[in-house]
């Protein structure tokens, strides 16, 4: 089952079933972009909007992007406010958003489906203002390299999704040679308890400033 295919299945239980990187990640946005102050937002595999309203809590604008038509479908039911618009895409092909629109970006659960991720951050450079931020929050490489991905329940049995391992130093090399730099980052445990392996890894990136950057050659 294709990737796109199999979340369309998902949809219909993504929010209600049992999920703790679900539930995780959703603290981790909250906790972590509360530091941050934000008006325009683009939402990366925005799904069926678990992020979305928070988001627009403190933002005058958000736009979510998804290739789940599913997904999009949920999200839309739930937030109907006029100052988000959700949209189906690819994030692997070109974004359809207007250059320097966002003062931050945000991807959740999203780019363990992501191949390769120069081209996210090449984007995302190109999308965020001076200044602005990247925000991540993925499953941890240390639980991928135990076997961890996504995955849910369907009447034939588990339905695991194709996933790729990326490393810390995948997410860090690419912020730097897209014109990132690290603010922070953060692992994330169950029930907080850091004896066991973290669940999540966020980082918060933020875009050079190109004035700052030309007057340093």
């Amino acid at each position: 089952m294709s990737i796109e295919k199999a979340y369309n299945s998902w949809a219909r239980q993504y929010d209600t079933n049992k999920n703790k990187t679900r539930d995780l990640d959703i603290k981790a946005t909250i906790e972590t972009l509360s530091k941050y102050k934000f008006k325009y937002v683009l939402e990366l595999g925005c799904g069926t909007g678990k992020n979305t309203s928070w988001l627009l809590s403190r933002a005058e604008q958000v736009i979510g992007l998804d290739f789940s038509q599913e997904m999009l479908n949920i999200a839309k039911k739930k937030t109907t406010d006029s100052r988000v618009e959700f949209k189906r895409a690819d994030i692997n092909k070109e974004w359809e958003i207007k250059n320097q629109f966002a003062d931050l970006v945000t991807s959740s659960l999203t780019l363990e489906h992501i191949d390769n991720l120069n081209p996210i951050f090449n984007q995302a450079n190109q999308k965020i203002i001076g200044n602005g931020i990247f925000f991540i929050s993925e499953l941890h490489p240390f639980k991928q390299y135990l076997g961890s991905k996504a995955k849910f329940e369907t009447e034939s049995g588990v339905e695991e999704l194709k996933v790729f391992i990326h490393h810390i130093s995948d997410y860090v090399d690419s912020a730097e040679n897209n014109g990132f730099e690290l603010l922070e980052i953060k692992e994330w445990f169950d029930d907080n308890s850091e004896k066991k392996i973290p669940r999540l890894i966020s980082f918060v990136f933020r875009k050079k400033n190109e004035l700052l950057l030309k007057n340093n050659y």
